[in-house]
């Protein structure tokens, strides 16, 4: 039997990716891989301001972040840097957020700089969500017309200092079923 191949025709030329073959196993990477991997990633995400503090443990294929963030944002970033390596089979994310000068604001601070950040980003509805602050742990509540409020609420405080995890718990209520 002859091996089938994958093509990619455009108007001026034809490519040949690799050839397809039934009974080959694909190519499963080893946990050292994928930490090397993840790793890698992890450094070149400019979005990420220190990774030299988040360490990456693999076994199966599951890849655990240990070690400290700056932010909640960082957090975020390594989470997403790590994501995009193929052949992870599951992630934890367990970096810890700290602040490294200054101390840990209070919830007071938090609260209102998640306030602000929310009033900046999405004025319309920042007045129909609270932020409720617990040692660090944010809660978003209240209600919004449309999902994409409810997440843009969400990635609005994610630069917040001293957010150590953020629960989404804003409902929806559409303007149609408010009236009825």
């Amino acid at each position: 039997m002859v091996p089938a191949l994958l093509w990619i025709f455009s108007a001026r030329t034809s490519i040949r990716i690799h050839p397809i073959d039934e009974n080959e196993e694909p190519h499963m990477k080893t946990d050292s891989e994928i930490r090397s991997d993840v790793e890698a990633e992890l450094k070149r995400d400019v979005c990420l301001a220190d990774p030299s503090d988040i360490a990456v443990i693999v076994k199966d294929s599951v890849v655990t972040l240990t070690g400290f963030a700056d932010s909640w944002l960082d957090r975020y970033y390594a989470q997403r840097a790590a994501k995009r390596i193929k052949g992870i089979r599951g992630l934890a994310n367990n970096i810890q957020v700290r602040r490294p000068e200054g101390g840990q604001p209070t919830d007071a601070e938090i609260a209102r700089d998640a306030a602000a950040a929310i009033k900046r980003e999405i004025p319309s509805v920042a007045d129909s969500i609270m932020v409720i602050v617990s040692d660090g742990y944010v809660s978003l509540e209240g209600t919004v017309e449309w999902h994409y409020q409810r997440e843009l609420a969400q990635k609005a405080i994610r630069g917040v200092k001293g957010i150590k995890n953020i629960v989404n718990a804003i409902d929806l209520k559409p303007a149609w079923a408010r009236s009825s």
